[in-house]
């Protein structure tokens, strides 16, 4: 057991002293099942003498035993001290030697106890909004945009919004063609936002066999330096122009999304909307359930935590701005250790409160959260396999979606305690901040 102790709010440092009996008696143990395995000239596995694997093994084999030792008094002192640490102890083994006493100290941080929280005492809103009938409509022609034909149009018609046009450009910054701005015969759907600002908007109002320059200006922070924040020349040829001609909504077209008429399509849309209102006004309280547990819960930080979210937070700000212009260097884009920090201290906090009062009141992440989550990424994406591969093959990114739909489950469970107060509200105002 350790022989001294310094305790300060959640961090701890404590000392230890291993005899150096002890010491050779565990690193005999842990020599002796080398022993089992070992491979030496002269010796069949199983019978190589002590004295021997000393020679060879006894630097790491005591490595071994001190690491073991430790690790037993630790486990020993949080036990007798019903202590949970919040990450792997500092250990100081300076000047110690082979054939001497160990004295050894350990500094770790303790998880917090989660103080009784009195979910009645807090009110959230939840927000309740009617169904606005035009986004129904809106879903309806969208399936009809999905379903459209694009019909070749006569040398006459001139290109509009939500036209293809077929082209071949040419890109020139000056008098010089750059890498990457030539293609032939390029199908381009017009108002898709697929070009540079400003290209698409030019070819809107030409026609089949129109040739013309296209001027635009590249993005500041487009993705290729050396193109970023030019003026920029593209020669355009249009070959053809398609319109887009929609099926009429029928029952027919109902059938090809598995309805069986307009009336239970619409039906279908009503309730996939009102889902997402339900959702919607539901995110939106958690978001204010955990403002409220961080003003009013008091729970002191580990440290270890706190300075594990700075550096992974530190380590993201430094990927967002390693290749960034002027205007991402400016003041309110610099690092805020001061800021960042408080943001990290609120996140652990709140990391540590649902995930205590979620242990508490038994929330579980079941196999079918898990695989739905999994599916709802994937369905992102244009190729789902991937994404099914990732998580089969990264074992930590599973862990941390786990948490992630452990939290919001643990949420939603104390939703279920607090009072709500109902506020009316317009359908936008549920995803404005979606």
């Amino acid at each position: 057991m350790f022989k001294k102790e310094k305790i300060k709010d959640l961090h701890y440092s404590v000392t230890g002293l291993i005899s150096a009996d002890d010491l050779q008696a565990a690193a005999d143990e842990i020599l002796t099942e080398y022993g089992k395995k070992a491979k030496m000239p002269g010796f069949r596995p199983g019978h190589i003498p002590l004295s021997v694997l000393r020679q060879k093994y006894n630097a790491s084999a005591y490595g071994e035993a001190i690491d073991k030792l430790m690790n037993k008094d630790l486990n020993e002192y949080i036990a007798s001290k019903k202590i949970r640490l919040a990450g792997a102890p500092k250990a100081d083994l300076a000047g110690w030697e082979i054939g001497k006493d160990a004295e050894y100290s350990l500094e770790f941080d303790i998880l917090p106890t989660l103080p009784a929280i009195d979910l009645e005492k807090f009110t959230v809103t939840k927000k309740v909004a009617d169904l606005d009938p035009a986004e129904v409509e809106k879903s309806l022609e969208n399936i009809r945009k999905n379903r459209s034909t694009a019909e070749k149009q006569d040398e006459k018609y001139k290109a509009a919004d939500g036209d293809v046009a077929v082209i071949d450009f040419k890109g020139f910054v000056g008098d010089t063609a750059f890498e990457g701005g030539e293609a032939k015969k390029h199908h381009l759907i017009l108002g898709s936002g697929a070009f540079i600002p400003g290209f698409e908007d030019q070819i809107i109002g030409h026609k089949t066999g129109d040739k013309f320059d296209v001027n635009v200006k590249f993005p500041t922070e487009y993705h290729a330096e050396h193109l970023a924040g030019k003026d920029a020349r593209f020669e355009v040829e249009i070959h053809e122009i398609r319109k887009h001609i929609l099926p009429e909504l029928n029952d027919e077209l109902a059938k090809t999304v598995g309805q069986e008429s307009v009336a239970a399509l619409r039906t279908h849309i009503e309730n996939i909307l009102k889902e997402q209102y339900t959702e919607a006004a539901q995110r939106e309280m958690r978001n204010e359930l955990l403002d409220i547990l961080a003003d009013k819960v008091k729970l002191d930080v580990p440290e270890t935590l706190v300075a594990q979210e700075l550096e992974m937070a530190k380590a993201e700000h430094d990927r967002a701005h390693a290749h960034c212009d002027d205007h991402c260097k400016s003041d309110d884009h610099k690092w805020d250790e001061k800021k960042e920090r408080k943001e990290a201290e609120r996140r652990v906090k709140l990391g540590l409160v649902l995930a205590e009062w979620g242990t508490q009141n038994k929330v579980e992440v079941t196999r079918d959260d898990l695989q739905q989550a999994v599916w709802a990424e994937a369905a992102r994406y244009p190729n789902p396999q991937q994404v099914f591969e990732f998580y089969n093959k990264n074992q930590n990114a599973l862990a941390m979606l786990r948490g992630m739909i452990f939290e919001r489950k643990a949420l939603d469970a104390m939703l279920a305690h607090v009072k709500t107060k109902e506020k009316k509200v317009k359908a936008e105002e549920l995803f404005k901040q979606a």
